[in-house]
């Protein structure tokens, strides 16, 4: 029988890419994304297609009923890949941009999550992958909004993964490095709105640093790897009979991990700070 999987996040990057290699691989891809106008380019491709707003618990719930009456009820796995971010130093964050990043980064993922599980139980087995980060095991400057949800999502999924062993549901974290995406593109606009830098003690610091690194284009970071990587790690955790419970996908992804069990904080941090 077809398995089924929706995805997340479908819009770019790692999710439009995620689902052509899992529909050619036989899967049948149910592709979300957050604006009715990415629907009807979806389709265009061939894929089914639902909207889905992380931030949104309506629309989390009629996405997934929506998922759900086109496969006959039934879902084979779960790809949690949508995520935004929000660059800015942390001093410079209102309450109001840690509130938005939660409410998709974390928020409707989990709610999401819990949704798919009665399914899965239900029907005998399921597979639930997490798309955290590089940025879920260490922090790295200017990056402290994304760095938090991501330090939530790992906190929530661990937790998860060990309470689902008693189950037929598999709990997977793929943490990327590196790899070509818009999200630099797509944090410009809650950058722009929630960051006063000009206002900020920080403001030759922004200058200097993460202004040119936000708006100019400088190529592919020397590690950075095409989506495509990130779908092979994918595959594995949705079909190998003894899944991973965690994926290092990128060079950086696997020297964090490396660093955070080998070093003190104080070094670790002196590493980190270098940018």
């Amino acid at each position: 029988m077809t398995r089924s999987i929706l995805i997340t996040g479908c819009s770019s990057g790692i999710g439009l890419a995620a689902c052509h290699g899992l529909k050619a691989r036989g899967w049948r891809v149910i592709a979300s994304v957050r604006q009715e106008a990415d629907i009807a380019v979806l389709e265009a491709e061939g894929f089914e297609s639902v909207r889905l707003d992380y931030a949104d618990p309506a629309s989390v719930e009629q996405g997934l009923a929506a998922a759900l009456e086109r496969t006959g009820g039934t879902l084979d796995a779960l790809f949690n890949n949508g995520a935004f971010g929000l660059p800015g130093a942390v001093e410079d964050l209102p309450r109001g941009a840690l509130e938005e990043i939660f409410a998709a980064n974390v928020f409707g993922v989990h709610d999401l999550t819990r949704r798919v599980i009665p399914v899965m139980r239900a029907q005998g087995h399921g597979r639930i992958v997490q798309h955290s980060s590089v940025l879920g095991l260490v922090t790295y400057k200017w990056r402290g909004a994304y760095v938090a949800s991501k330090f939530a999502l790992e906190g929530l999924t661990d937790t998860l993964r060990i309470e689902m062993r008693d189950s037929p549901i598999h709990v997977a974290t793929l943490n990327t490095g590196p790899v070509t995406s818009m999200l630099r593109v797509k944090s410009i606009p809650r950058f722009e709105r929630w960051i006063d830098w000009q206002a900020s003690p920080r403001a030759e610091q922004y200058r200097a640093s993460l202004l040119k690194r936000l708006y100019e284009d400088r190529g592919k970071d020397r590690f950075e790897l095409p989506p495509e990587a990130v779908v092979a790690k994918l595959v594995h955790a949705l079909e190998s009979p003894r899944p991973r419970a965690r994926y290092y996908i990128t060079t950086p992804a696997w020297v964090a991990m490396a660093l955070r069990r080998a070093l003190p904080t104080r070094a670790l941090d002196t590493i980190l700070a270098r940018g």
